[in-house]
């Protein structure tokens, strides 16, 4: 048998790669994530959930299959009470890497493992402590020999270069993906200039991830494709976005909306935009496409779709679901075969089926980022001080 290619000498001879979608929000909806920690325990605690739904995806077409490391950092474990503090970075790391490992010997996928921001950098820690985070999860990740690392999740390009400067000890292919958009990170770096940063500390593939649908992102990837061209820099683009539509968003995207965490359904994007976005991206040139927050196995299933003649083949989760509906022919109602088709669906605009249903938020826009006194993080529980705090900040 011969060894599957890596993740460079994929992109490198021009072939596209399919991620996977958002773990922390499908499995808390499933009732093994608990939100606010966002964290990752449940690879120890559930693991036949979290290696079903790696499964899941990998039936839809995906080629990666990303390790469940989220926000797996120990200083973020332990963050204001959490108490996946007490099973650990090391524990958490190194079953998620088991069950990624599993999945990719199942269906002959790529894995890999990745870090993000960590409370340390918000709380103004030093490059020091911040990349110490870091090492602790990375040393899991070449133990256990993964095919290429990810810095994700950064919304502040000074710490993304904290994150690929450690991971490039490694010897490993790294990428590196920004939860920003085309306004630039929280702190007023542009996107391109953002890019710039992350190619020149080592990294060999860059885009953006979460924090805006789709089309947003992608305006953030163009940028970030200017950027270098003018830099005369190159590196692959990458892009897995939310899968809830976000125009109405600011720079700090989503988490701003007040229907985050736990009203954002009647945002979802359906298949169809999936189609769309996939297309979009590929044109754009960026070869990376999957997905985050709000993607399920479904959403990745349509990219697989909508790109299967570029890659030369359908994914097996397509069995059942030919492309465009057109297994509505075999529906009993005449109405609904009628709809059996690309033409019906791409046209479409669904409603949201809520009465007098307002079309965009206002976001919050509090405008506090590192160093404000607000998001200094400590390992004991929130206090109710800290929460009369907060809520009066609001009111004011």
């Amino acid at each position: 048998m011969s060894e599957k290619k890596g993740i460079l000498e994929r992109l490198n001879g021009g072939e596209m790669v399919i991620g996977d979608g958002g773990f922390v929000f499908a499995l808390e909806k499933r009732g093994y994530v608990k939100a606010g920690p966002w964290t990752p325990e449940a690879s120890v605690e559930h693991p036949e959930a979290v290696l079903q739904l790696h499964r899941e995806f990998c039936r839809a077409g995906a080629d990666i299959a990303q390790a469940f490391t989220f926000y797996a950092s120990e200083d973020k474990l332990e963050n204001r009470g959490n108490e996946a503090g007490k099973i650990g970075c090391t524990s958490v790391n190194q079953a998620s890497c088991d069950l990624a490992k599993q999945v990719s010997k199942e269906f002959g996928c790529l894995w890999l493992g990745g870090v993000c921001q960590t409370p340390t950098y918000l709380s103004e820690g030093s490059k020091e402590k911040v990349q110490e985070e870091f090492r602790k999860q990375t040393k899991v990740f070449v133990e256990n020999k993964a095919d290429f690392l990810l810095a994700e999740y950064f919304e502040h390009v000074e710490e993304a270069v904290w994150a690929v400067e450690v991971l490039k000890e490694t010897g490993l292919p790294v990428a590196a993906s920004l939860c920003i958009g085309p306004d630039g990170d929280v702190h007023g770096v542009p996107t391109g200039e953002c890019a710039v940063r992350l190619v020149k500390a080592g990294a060999d593939i860059v885009g953006i991830n979460c924090h805006f649908d789709p089309f947003v992102c992608l305006q953030a990837v163009k940028k970030m494709k200017e950027g270098l061209n003018a830099a005369g820099l190159k590196a692959h683009l990458m892009v897995q976005p939310l899968g809830y539509h976000t125009p109405d968003c600011g720079r700090q995207g989503f988490i701003d909306l007040p229907e985050f965490p736990f009203a954002l359904e009647p945002r979802i994007l359906t298949r169809w935009d999936m189609h769309k976005y996939a297309r979009e991206a590929y044109d754009l040139g960026v070869r990376y496409i999957g997905g985050c927050c709000g993607f399920e196995p479904y959403h990745i299933r349509a990219i697989s779709q909508e790109l299967a003649k570029e890659r030369g083949r359908e994914c097996i989760g397509a069995e059942k679901h030919e492309e465009w509906g057109t297994s509505l022919r075999y529906h009993t109602k005449p109405w609904v075969r009628a709809r059996a088709g690309r033409e019906y669906w791409e046209k479409l605009e669904p409603a949201t089926g809520r009465p007098y249903s307002k079309s965009l938020a206002h976001p919050d826009n509090w405008k506090v980022t590192r160093g404000h006194e607000l998001l200094q993080q400590h390992i004991e529980p929130t206090s109710e001080k800290e929460q009369t705090d907060v809520k009066s900040f609001r009111k004011g």
